[in-house]
C-alpha cells in the first residue's frame, strides 16, 4: 500500500469510503469528504486532481486492500478440506461484493478499463483463479470432486451472478422475502450463496460423504 498511496491520501480515501457507503456517490460532495477529513476542499485537486479522478483512486484503492484480505483469508483455510475450502471462498467473494455493493453506482465501463485499474484487476482476478486452480485440482486428487472445470468459469459464475443480483435489486427482491434494504441486502446475499453453492458443487461433482 505505502509504494502507491500516501498516509494522507489513504486517510482520505477511507474518508471519501465511509461517507459514499452512507450517501451514495452523488449524494456525497468534496465538501463534504473535505469537511470530515479536515483538509482544503483544494486538497483533492492537490492529491488526485477530481472527484471523478478519486473515485479511480479509490477503487483501486479497495481492490489492492481486498487483494491483501484475500491473501489472508486463504491462508487460513488452506490445510481444510477441499469442499470447505470452496465453500468458504464462494462465500468470501460474495460477501465481499455485498459489503462493497456502493462502488457499482460510480465503477462506469471506461473507469475500470483506465490501464492501471485493468492491471489491478487482472491481477487481482487472476490471484483467485489460481487458488480455485488449487481447491479443484485437490478435490479431484483426493476423490471429493469428480470433475475439473476450468477455474476461470467458476470464479466468473460466482461474480456474474453476484453482481447481477446487486445491479438488479427491483428484479431480485420479487422472489426474496423482506422487510426493509437491511434484511434484503442479507437475504438476497444468503439466497446468491446458496444457488451458487448448489451449482458449483454438482459442476465439481461433489461427492458427499
Amino acid at each position: 500500500m505505502g509504494k502507491k498511496f500516501s498516509e494522507k491520501q489513504i486517510h482520505i480515501l477511507d474518508i471519501a469510503e465511509e461517507l459514499i457507503a452512507r450517501k451514495g456517490y452523488e449524494g456525497t460532495s468534496v465538501r463534504d469528504i473535505c469537511t470530515k477529513a479536515n483538509i482544503n476542499v483544494a486538497m483533492i485537486s492537490y492529491y488526485f486532481g477530481s472527484k471523478e479522478k478519486m473515485m479511480s483512486y479509490l477503487y483501486q484503492y479497495r481492490v489492492l486492500k481486498t487483494r491483501e484480505n484475500f491473501s489472508e483469508f486463504a491462508d487460513t483455510i488452506k490445510d481444510g478440506r477441499p469442499e470447505m475450502q470452496m465453500k468458504e471462498m464462494i462465500k468470501y467473494i460474495v460477501s465481499q461484493l455485498f459489503r462493497y455493493n456502493y462502488f457499482h453506482g460510480f465503477v462506469t465501463q471506461e473507469l475500470r478499463h483506465t490501464e492501471n485499474l485493468k492491471d489491478e484487476l487482472l491481477d487481482f482476478y487472476q490471484l483467485f483463479v489460481r487458488k480455485l486452480d488449487e481447491v479443484i485440482k485437490k478435490g479431484v486428487t483426493t476423490g471429493v470432486f469428480t470433475f475439473t472445470p476450468k477455474p476461470e468459469d467458476i470464479l466468473t459464475t460466482i461474480i456474474g451472478s453476484t453482481l447481477f443480483v446487486i445491479r438488479n435489486k427491483n428484479f431480485y427482491e420479487l422472489y426474496v422475502p423482506h422487510k426493509d434494504d437491511e434484511t434484503y441486502t442479507k437475504e438476497a446475499e444468503k439466497k446468491v450463496r446458496m444457488n451458487l453453492l448448489m451449482n458449483i458443487f454438482a459442476v465439481l461433482g461433489y461427492a458427499a460423504d
